[in-house]
């Protein structure tokens, strides 16, 4: 199942694993990929912790499931919301299933959506561990959504705004510093990956082919990350790696393509 192809998206909140002022951005994010017609948050609504979640949740249109703590100190949130994952995976009508969470807990049930052939999604922190999102077909980090409303005016540093100039995204937010040392070879590696197996005669490849391939090796890498809005001003940000070139395609289409230097 390819994201393009999503009909049917179930959307499954753990409120114990999310911030509730990202749940409308969440909600946008995921309706890139197609309709969603299954919206469900789960917690021991009880808690202190969770008492500002039903305005929110009615606001947008979520179905509460509550779920007590049986035993003090032990989550029954997780378990609920796999055993409600499977029965709609049951029902065989759903194309999509997004799961927002950052507990590692998850991870098997998200090994077992990727066999029945739907398309995952992950949505947590950045905090969120390497199995859970590698058992994604896509991860998205919260602190990427909205991060351009919520940094209009980035305090830059002379890097980050060297790199930004170059793509020409005087707005891109500034990436956070020390996180990743080697996040940016690692996409380079890829990259260079990329263009081995899908280049042209000329040694250009199609810049949505190379981010495609990226998404399947990793599933967690998002352009905001680095800073950069698209994959292709991340490319333009780094001239001395990269030649790119754009033609026309079918209709308004624009097509990028690079190639490795």
């Amino acid at each position: 199942m390819d994201k393009e192809n999503l009909e049917k998206i179930v959307l499954l909140i753990d409120a114990d694993n999310t911030q509730i002022s990202k749940l409308e951005a969440v909600i946008h994010e995921i309706s890139t990929y197609g309709r969603i017609v299954v919206k469900r948050a789960y917690g021991n609504w009880k808690k202190e912790a969770l008492k500002n979640w039903e305005g929110e949740l009615k606001r947008l249109a979520i179905k509460a499931e509550q779920q007590f703590d049986y035993v003090s100190r032990k989550n029954a949130t997780d378990m609920a919301l796999v055993i409600d994952t499977l029965d709609l995976l049951h029902n065989e009508i759903y194309d999509g299933f997004v799961i927002v969470a950052s507990d590692s807990d998850y991870t098997p049930l998200a090994i077992r959506l990727h066999e029945s052939g739907v398309y995952v999604i992950g949505v947590g922190e950045k905090k969120t561990p390497e199995a859970f999102r590698n058992a994604c077909d896509d991860f998205i980090f919260l602190e990427n959504l909205d991060a351009e409303e919520k940094r209009r005016t980035p305090k830059k540093s002379p890097k980050a705004a060297n790199r930004n100039k170059a793509a020409e995204l005087p707005e891109a937010p500034e990436p956070e510093e020390n996180t990743d040392p080697d996040g940016f070879e690692e996409i380079h590696n890829l990259l260079k990956i990329a263009s081995d197996k899908y280049q042209d005669d000329d040694g250009y490849v199609n810049v949505a082919s190379a981010g495609t391939y990226i998404k399947r090796a990793k599933p967690d890498f998002d352009s905001r990350t680095y800073g950069f809005v698209k994959l292709p001003q991340l490319l333009e940000a780094f001239p001395e790696r990269y030649a790119i070139k754009r033609y026309p395609g079918k209709g308004t289409v624009t097509i990028i393509a690079y190639k490795c230097l």
